[in-house]
């Protein structure tokens, strides 16, 4: 039950932010997503050189 709470808190907080500041939330997100493909990116060299 906690977990739901917490999970339907969590969306509507996401909603709110986007809602009312979505120029710092585009930022957030663009980060988020460089972030991603930087791991992403790390662990594709790293098995490339394990491989080689």
């Amino acid at each position: 039950m906690v977990k739901k709470v917490l999970t339907w808190l969590g969306i509507a907080f996401l909603i709110f932010f986007i809602a009312f500041n979505p120029s710092s939330a585009a930022a957030v997100f663009e980060s988020l997503g460089g972030t991603i493909a930087d791991i992403a990116r790390g662990f594709g060299t790293f098995f490339t050189d394990l491989v080689a």
